[in-house]
């Protein structure tokens, strides 16, 4: 028998887990096999590289797979392999019965420490479940926001080694791309595990760009970002709902820091625009009346002096002593 007959093996850690008993962790194998004629059924085998235990189970052909279906590729799970974090094992599989040299084998290290979680977003809470191991220190599980460093979101919870239930539930109050889960056991200078939940979350990356805030007294608009960010921020001019907004010159501004406009009137066309590496953003503060306006008409944003060219929609645009603004900057041009 050709060894081409045994095409791939794969080995992953996966976790079971039972309400009474908290989580274990398991070894499941999957094999990728051609069928043949000789061919009655595969034998795999995992061998601790620490203890020489072995565990092997078969899986069997049915004769008429076998007859029907020579030469056809078919996929053959395992059951879980009991294990334990951080063991070191030899995984092997071979045809029943066997033949000298067909034989696929590979190295696995069951994972140290790694974190199952799931959102509850109707709860807004992270369910994490820290898994069991022989021996294992106590655990920390806590929340943050990872900026330079990861700032705590809430004090750490500790999950005891002796803990029937190893599993936690950390409340949140905003989904954001820098939101994380961080774990780590209680020994000195120990490796702490970070998982982002919604750090490529369409949802989560929309948040960022609400935090617009209108200062009636200055009256100034900023923006502070909620997370780390990587690009510009500018006053644009949108003519209407649905239109395209124009960017106002010499307004744009770096993101990964506050951006304030000083000396803004509350105009429903004036809007910001974010522009990074995952898109661009608009947001209209003014289109809404969400924010309260100034007691007296302050005009605003992009400078001071007279414009030669006005926003292209005729029936949107501001009279001339309401268009945007700022001093003492020089003149800058209006999108036509």
């Amino acid at each position: 028998m050709s060894r081409s007959v045994l095409e791939a093996l794969t080995s992953y850690t996966a976790m079971q887990c039972v309400p009474s008993d908290g989580c274990s962790v398991f070894l499941r194998v999957r094999a990728s096999i051609t069928l043949h004629e000789r061919l009655r059924g595969l034998e795999a085998c995992t061998m601790s590289l620490d203890t020489q235990e072995t565990q092997c189970q078969s899986v069997w052909v049915a004769r008429a797979s076998h007859r029907q279906q020579v030469g056809q590729q078919l996929q053959v799970y395992f059951g879980c392999f009991a294990v334990s974090v951080a063991q070191h094992l030899y995984v092997t599989l071979r045809t029943i019965p066997h033949f000298c040299g067909v034989q696929l084998d590979q190295k696995h290290l069951v994972e140290a420490g790694k974190l199952s979680y799931w959102v509850d977003r109707r709860r807004k809470a992270i369910l994490v479940q820290v898994p069991r191991a022989s021996g294992s220190p106590d655990y920390y599980v806590r929340l943050c926001h990872k900026r330079f460093t990861c700032e705590d979101v809430g004090a750490p919870v500790q999950v005891t080694a002796n803990k029937v239930s190893r599993a936690v539930s950390l409340p949140y109050s905003q989904e954001l791309p820098c939101l994380c889960l961080e774990g780590w056991s209680a020994t000195p200078d120990a490796v702490r595990i970070q998982i982002c939940p919604f750090e490529n979350d369409t949802e989560a990356l929309e948040v960022l760009w609400d935090t617009v805030y209108y200062h009636p007294g200055s009256p100034t608009l900023s923006w502070e970002p909620t997370c780390p960010v990587s690009g510009h921020v500018s006053l644009c001019w949108r003519p209407g709902p649905g239109a395209g907004c124009h960017k106002l010159q010499q307004s744009s501004q770096l993101v990964h820091r506050r951006v304030q406009y000083p000396l803004v009137d509350t105009q429903p066309q004036l809007c910001l625009k974010f522009s990074t590496s995952w898109g661009s953003w608009v947001r209209c503060p003014f289109e809404q009346r969400r924010f309260p306006t100034p007691p007296t008409s302050r005009c605003t944003c992009v400078t001071g002096g007279s414009h030669s060219s006005l926003p292209a929609n005729p029936h949107s645009r501001p009279a001339r002593s309401l268009q945007p603004q700022v001093t003492p900057q020089p003149p800058l041009p209006l999108p036509s």
